[in-house]
């Protein structure tokens, strides 16, 4: 049975003193608490090893929110996966649909980035979504099987295997609207469907997808019910601890 994964991408939000302050509240309301998912927060790079400290006797794990592909070198403001571990890093989210729609981030780059951070030791979570004007105009299956299979060319089946996804569809990130269950479970079963095609069935039963796109504790039970949902990556939600430990309790 696959386990619930809830992430949280923190973005552009939280200095050292508020990240200390979310944390600290959020370990304390996660304290006695019997967690059966994994939880993961992702925190701006200059919150990273301050999170750490926070989180490393805990249950939570760390993630970053992107990187490059590659080790050093001169690339002014990028951030490399090395970087990222001796931070305490075990997660990398990448594909996030504000990279590729907001700095042009395109299929070939996140299957650079793919790669690469899974060559340094670190789990990507991959994401997926199509934009408004594409569910409108019929083409989110074309769309996301294009992201899919581009952004995992040259993976390989043993790579796979410490892959998650995250399907996010751009119109349903903090816009308040969100998926119904039935069209993020349709969407769901559809990428694992291409992994099946692309490497074979054992791959597509055992590997994480995630939905992202305005979860809360209110949503988060009847999304997580779903036969092919296997977590959450949330937003905003995840910036209070209350909010966020309510949807690690529905899961």
């Amino acid at each position: 049975m696959r386990r619930k994964i809830i992430a949280g991408n923190w973005k552009m939000n939280n200095d050292l003193k508020e990240t200390q302050n979310l944390i600290t509240k959020l370990t304390s309301g996660l304290s006695g608490e019997s967690i059966n998912c994994e939880i993961i927060i992702c925190p701006p790079f200059t919150s990273l090893s301050e999170a750490y400290s926070l989180i490393k006797d805990t249950k939570i794990r760390l993630g970053a929110q992107n990187m490059y592909f590659e080790s050093s070198g001169a690339f002014t403001g990028e951030v490399s996966a090395e970087m990222l571990k001796s931070a305490g890093c075990e997660y990398v989210i990448l594909g996030h649909s504000e990279r590729r729609n907001i700095f042009g981030e395109s299929n070939q780059m996140i299957n650079k980035k793919l790669k690469k951070a899974l060559n340094s030791g670190l789990k990507p979570i991959f994401c997926v979504g199509e934009l408004l004007e594409e569910r409108e105009t019929g083409i989110t299956e074309k769309v996301i099987a294009n992201q899919v299979v581009e952004g995992l060319n040259d993976i390989t089946l043993e790579e796979m295997g410490k892959i998650i996804i995250a399907y996010e569809p751009v119109w349903a990130i903090g816009t308040g609207k969100t998926a119904t269950p039935e069209q993020a479970q349709e969407v769901h079963e559809f990428i694992r469907g291409i992994i099946k095609g692309k490497y074979n069935e054992s791959v597509s039963e055992n590997v994480i997808i995630q939905y992202g796109g305005s979860v809360k504790s209110d949503n988060a039970k009847d999304l997580l019910s779903r036969k092919d949902i296997d977590g959450a990556l949330v937003g905003g939600a995840c910036l209070k601890a209350d909010s966020f430990i309510g949807i690690i309790t529905a899961a």
